[in-house]
């Protein structure tokens, strides 16, 4: 089976834009992926989309990816809808590195366009996150959560009337659990969001470019106890596109000194146990699946980017990758091993809760950082020496974990 390479990448920035559309998005990421392979459109054959919001939000149901896509000239190519909650741009790379792998085809693009800020439709669009669990189950999950460590929570923020998403309350009762059995502190979750706020600052694709330390965080709105509000990800609107080719095509396109090689992709659904069971959660599967494909180990990880819908979800996940000892995620972020210069640099792109997270995009938005350091590109931001680069992407939420999880473990080509 062929290798397979990231020949081109682009994103729009992010924000709310409420007069921006899906397919005004779409262009825009897809324009900036084309100029970046350096490719004639018409070399692309085959294409994957990814979108979770427009069908719940606009009515534009099953053909969102030909909608988006045929307004730009892609005719008579294949093009494939993927929707696997905020794991769906990965999932998408994963299905279009399949089809090159089998192949179908040596030139595929990979789009994540999402819109989810819609101000006039406040309610819909919070509503639109229980989509993200088992929905006949809710009263069942929103019982779980409410129980897991609930001890733990200061009176003053027992009953907070705030509008959040479900899995804000799932994030933080996974949180509650974790400093229960480890003693993470509240401050360490702060300190993971300010090191990405201040990443953030370096990043003009960010949706938020201002700094915050430590003392903001923990001083901000509580919305679900122990997050404040710069530990949850925002709602967020924007795009990303990826190129991808076989190795017989890039040959042939003659981009090899700025492709980047994908060298594994793995992708998990969650399994059944004990709520406060982290050596068996979903991420830490993805992860080894991943190292295994890829013929890595955690120590050979030079940068990472991570799902952090909540300060806490990087925490998790810097324990599930390896890049510290289960339990040690906190003492671990609060050290600086994390922060720019420090040991293993986690979200130099500012993370979801300060980049921003538009959930059909998220997963390709990853990629483009990754991408960027890998070359040599990143600017400001720039990891020193990158070369084994490693993204978790996480989706939806089913009783103790996430439902689905992606690892991507990337390698810089020789310059």
């Amino acid at each position: 089976m062929t290798d397979v390479f990231i020949l081109g990448i682009g994103m729009t920035g992010l924000g709310k834009f409420p007069n921006r559309s899906v397919k005004d998005l779409t262009r825009e990421a897809v324009d900036l992926a084309i100029a970046d392979a350096d490719i004639e459109q018409r070399a692309i054959q085959a294409a994957w989309f990814s979108n979770t919001r427009q069908g719940l939000l606009e009515g534009q149901n099953g053909i969102r990816g030909q909608c988006a896509l045929r307004p730009l000239g892609f005719e008579g190519i294949p093009i494939a809808n993927i929707e696997n909650a905020c794991a769906s741009g990965s999932t998408a790379m994963l299905q279009a590195i399949a089809h090159i792998k089998a192949g179908m085809c040596d030139v595929a693009l990979v789009v994540g366009a999402e819109k989810m800020f819609y101000p006039d439709k406040r309610d819909a669009m919070f509503n639109a996150f229980k989509g993200g669990t088992d929905i006949h189950r809710l009263q069942e999950f929103h019982q779980i959560v409410s129980r897991q460590a609930a001890e733990l929570i200061p009176e003053q923020y027992r009953d907070i009337d705030e509008q959040r998403s479900f899995f804000m309350d799932s994030y933080a009762a996974q949180a509650r659990l974790h400093m229960q059995k480890y003693g993470t502190t509240q401050r360490q979750f702060a300190a993971a969001a300010a090191k990405n706020h201040w990443h953030s600052t370096m990043n003009p694709l960010a949706q938020y470019q201002a700094s915050m330390t430590v003392e903001q965080v923990l001083s901000d709105r509580v919305i679900a106890w122990p997050f404040t509000l710069p530990m949850c990800a925002p709602i967020s609107d924007g795009a990303a596109a990826a190129i991808v080719c076989s190795r017989a095509a890039l040959k042939q396109l003659g981009g090899r000194r700025r492709a980047i090689r994908i060298r594994a992709l793995s992708l998990c659904s969650g399994t059944t146990r004990s709520a406060d069971d982290f050596a068996k959660h979903i991420g830490r599967h993805a992860a080894l699946l991943a190292y295994e494909q890829a013929a890595i180990g955690s120590a050979d990880i030079d940068v990472a980017e991570v799902h952090d819908a909540s300060a806490y979800a990087e925490i998790q996940q810097v324990e599930n990758l390896g890049l510290c000892s289960p339990g040690d995620g906190g003492p671990f972020t609060e050290r600086g091993n994390t922060t720019l210069g420090g040991a293993i640099p986690v979200n130099p792109s500012g993370g979801l809760v300060s980049k921003g997270h538009p959930v059909g995009a998220t997963g390709i938005m990853q990629l483009h950082e990754l991408v960027c350091q890998l070359r040599g590109e990143a600017g400001r931001r720039q990891v020193e020496g990158a070369r084994i680069a490693v993204a978790e992407n996480g989706g939806g939420f089913y009783e103790t974990e996430e439902a689905a999880t992606t690892v991507t473990v990337l390698e810089a080509s020789s310059r």
